[in-house]
């Protein structure tokens, strides 16, 4: 691991890394072709994560019911979150590239971000424990967390409740097109509704598009 990926580490989390092996792992993006890139990571870090704030949910809203709880909670673990607090801390100069995928900006990439910032966890996890990681995401997650003042409503479900409220029938996805690399791809949905009411949304995942498509018709219906 080079030295200031190894420094950096150390910052962000608070701690001396004997092995730094996981790190510069949870930092490599599969573009360079290497087996030790950080997937097996994220998955594991997305379930640190997942724990961490369902946990923390929990304590902070005594009185919520389990719905509002898991609007919030997937609003919190949304690919979209962890970017943002991926760039707050000034991950993206730090994830390891291939020449392709840095020309083609990849470390701007929601997907990437991230990816790597739950890869991070991961590797936190393994080294340092449950404990050490969720001091790490109460800090960095605090006020994402504080700024929620009611439970969020994702775009879809609140989408296929206004329709259903007006009786147009139930909103139907469709992907109109993928395009760009496999490191940083572009997905645009449409979605429509009875009526000849129809939106679409661009996204770097097709969840994403989905949800962008939604958000659109609803701002239309409203």
């Amino acid at each position: 691991m080079n030295r200031d990926a190894k420094q950096f580490a150390e910052s962000l989390f608070g701690i001396t890394i004997e092995d730094p092996t996981l790190f510069e792992r949870a930092l490599t993006h599969g573009s360079r072709q290497d087996d030790a890139n950080y997937q097996r990571l994220e998955f594991l870090g997305d379930r640190v994560l997942g724990l961490i704030v369902a946990q923390w949910l929990y304590e902070r809203f005594p009185r919520e019911p389990e719905g509002k709880m898991n609007r919030r909670l997937s609003t919190l673990v949304a690919r979209e979150t962890c970017a943002e607090v991926g760039r707050a801390i000034g991950l993206p100069n730090h994830i390891r590239l291939s020449k392709q995928a840095r020309e083609a900006r990849a470390e701007l990439s929601d997907n990437v971000v991230g990816d790597v910032v739950e890869a991070l966890l991961g590797a936190l996890y393994l080294t340092e424990g449950l404990a050490t990681c969720d001091a790490f995401v109460r800090a960095h997650w605090k006020d994402l967390l504080e700024t929620q003042r009611s439970a969020p409503v994702h775009p879809k479900n609140a989408l296929q409740e206004m329709a259903a409220a007006m009786r147009i029938g139930t909103p139907r996805y469709e992907l109109v097109s993928r395009s760009g690399p496999h490191h940083a791809p572009s997905f645009v949905v449409r979605v429509t509704l009875a009526g000849d009411r129809e939106a679409e949304g661009e996204g770097t995942t097709k969840q994403e598009a989905e949800s962008a498509a939604a958000a659109t018709l609803l701002g239309q219906l409203k």
